[in-house]
């Protein structure tokens, strides 16, 4: 895997970023892309933000901000960058990396050994490696959903809302061209798009750690809910086609 383009989507994260950026950049120093890029798409901030990915960019080429048209949601910002990318392997993660950018070895290698489309982190299927978890209720409210995303979709994954997912720019590119959720909720429908359309996409373990300051409400996550009936209705609108 020669060609990675790498997406961090990005609202108010002018605490947070300056580090992340540091921690991706030395990763990447180690590794031996041909090509890489380090994408970070604001969505519509109200602090710094948009300033130290232009303060970065300046010094490192690959870094590059992509401005989303005002504060439009996570989905949207993903969606964004996985249109402007070119790498042929694209990944995005949180600003916060509570998944460590260097999992990414891991994702890189179970899609090489499976030949598969992507790969995508998971906290559940090795909860060990979970090094600082969440508040007990949105454990359980996790666990909960994940049964009725399986329910509901029929993918079969374990946990599909860590943000640390990996993608063949071909995957990507169909992917982002169907993708109607543009907030919290465009985990599921991503990953239901890709199986919908012939892709395999790996689930693998990986380290992570809860940060304070998460910008998912309870309330985003209560209509998170509904997410997944969602998705199988636009389905039967055919709007994935």
């Amino acid at each position: 895997m020669r060609s990675l383009s790498i997406i961090i989507p990005a609202y108010n994260e002018e605490q947070r970023l300056p580090d992340s950026l540091e921690a991706v950049k030395t990763y990447l120093d180690s590794k031996g892309f041909d090509f890489v890029e380090v994408l970070v798409v604001d969505d519509g901030s109200k602090d710094r933000t948009a300033q130290i990915v232009r303060e970065t960019a300046s010094r490192d080429s690959r870094v590059r901000l992509v401005s989303n048209p005002g504060n439009r949601g996570k989905g949207y910002a993903v969606r964004h960058g996985m249109q402007e990318a070119k790498g042929d392997w694209i990944l995005f993660t949180d600003a916060d990396l509570s998944a460590p950018i260097a999992e990414l070895d891991k994702l890189i290698t179970a899609v090489l050994r499976e030949k598969a489309d992507g790969a995508i982190g998971s906290r559940a299927l090795d909860r060990s490696l979970v090094g600082r978890h969440q508040s007990f209720a949105r454990e359980l409210a996790g666990r909960t959903f994940n049964l009725l995303m399986r329910l509901a979709t029929g993918l079969p994954y374990r946990d599909t809302q860590c943000g640390f997912k990996m993608l063949s720019h071909e995957a990507a590119r169909v992917v982002a061209a169907r993708q109607q959720s543009e907030g919290f909720g465009f985990d599921v429908e991503i990953l239901y798009i890709a199986k919908k359309h012939g892709f395999r996409v790996l689930e693998v373990p990986v380290r992570w750690f809860n940060v304070e300051g998460t910008k998912v409400s309870m309330w985003n996550g209560f209509t998170a809910f509904a997410d997944p009936w969602r998705v199988r209705l636009n389905d039967l609108k055919g709007l994935y086609k």
